[in-house]
């Protein structure tokens, strides 16, 4: 079993979604973030990335230097068994991918155990 970690604009939230439903995805775990890269933000191509679809407050953004603020952003969190990984990992690239810096991330990590408290299943019958 894996768990991946995609961390997403939140103007590709429900797109993203949808897409990882229509792939056989529907258990996912959803947080809202703030964050940012390494690189410096061109606040000018901001509106052309998202356009006016669920447009960044740039104001709530925390104020960490000169061209350093925090944005919002959205993680996705799910389990899936390892031969589901490059399925997911396929959808939310595809669907999350525009060409320009803040496309986001996605982080694969083990997992050892799972446990579904209803029934005590473990292991991959558990997800």
């Amino acid at each position: 079993m894996k768990e991946i970690i995609a961390i997403i604009r939140m103007n590709k939230v429900n797109q993203t979604k949808k897409a990882l439903m229509k792939a056989g995805f529907s258990s996912i775990t959803a947080r809202k973030v703030m964050g940012r890269g390494k690189k410096k933000i061109d606040y000018s191509l901001v509106e052309k990335i998202i356009g006016n679809e669920n447009p960044i407050d740039l104001k709530i953004g925390e104020q960490v230097a000169e061209g350093h603020k925090l944005i919002a952003k959205r993680i996705f969190t799910m389990i899936v068994d390892n031969k589901q990984v490059k399925a997911a990992v396929d959808t939310i690239i595809n669907t999350n991918s525009t060409g320009y810096p803040g496309d986001g991330k996605i982080f694969i990590l083990p997992v050892i155990d799972a446990i579904r408290i209803r029934t005590g299943e473990s292991g991959e019958s558990a997800i």
